[in-house]
């Protein structure tokens, strides 16, 4: 299936990756450099229709519904790692050597840790509105009501490893080798902006830059959110 917008065409495909079927977007041209997108918590990778065209026009985007969202498998199991692993399978299944990487929030998280293991796959990394992986104050997520684009289950089981990080993810910021821009959404985000701050300082190729329009930076500055990613990743090419 094809979708038009604009001069860009979107196909939906799904590729299995270790017995789990990971629905994804793919736009631009066939040649262009490889860039992935992976969304936030409860998000799909129709998050990103806002900036696709954009960034579509110099890259050959892929974006992921991540396992237990939108039409990717649900397969019951949840983890941060699960997840990290499950898009380094995509990497091999397309034959994408290595990439440019984007995540917000939770996606975000996932691309650092992958990042992190596997420092030769991400060329370039765009972390949005994420973090440093330290304890923060655990809270009980309510399930809103009707039908969810996403698993239930899976919330609470990332929730849990978000609120308490493995303590091997923070030194793992120093393993990550890509050029790497943090991305901040500034005093209306909810995430702590000093640790936003962190994240930047602890990657070792890593640089901060603020968008004050809070946490959906993308969502709420598209045009701001491309030109500040495109303007770096043309840097480092």
């Amino acid at each position: 299936m094809a979708e038009h917008h604009g001069n860009v065409t979107t196909e939906h495909h799904v590729t299995e990756v270790g017995g789990v079927r990971l629905a994804h977007r793919v736009s631009g041209p066939p040649q262009a450099p490889p860039l992935v997108l992976l969304h936030a918590l409860g998000e799909t990778a129709a998050d990103w229709d806002a900036v696709t065209p954009t960034l579509a026009r110099e890259h050959r985007v892929h974006a992921l519904d991540l396992r237990g969202h939108g039409r990717s498998d649900w397969p019951g199991e949840y983890s941060l790692p699960l997840m990290r692993d499950d898009v380094r399978g995509f990497l091999d299944a397309l034959e994408l050597d290595r990439v440019d990487l984007v995540g917000h929030s939770l996606g975000g998280i996932v691309a650092h840790l992958l990042a992190a293991e596997h420092p030769r796959r991400v060329a370039g990394l765009v972390l949005e509105d994420v973090p440093a992986p330290r304890p923060r104050p655990a809270t009980t997520p309510v399930r809103p009501d009707g039908e969810l684009p996403f698993d239930w289950d899976m919330v609470p089981a990332v929730r849990r490893q978000i609120d308490t990080p493995d303590p091997a993810w923070l030194g793992g910021l120093g393993r990550i080798t890509a050029d790497t821009l943090v991305v901040a959404g500034g005093p209306d985000s909810p995430v702590p902006q000093e640790n936003v701050a962190e994240l930047a300082r602890r990657i070792p190729r890593g640089r901060l830059v603020t968008l004050p329009v809070g946490h959906l930076v993308h969502r709420s500055a598209p045009t701001e959110f491309t030109r500040t990613v495109l303007a770096f990743l043309r840097s480092r090419e």
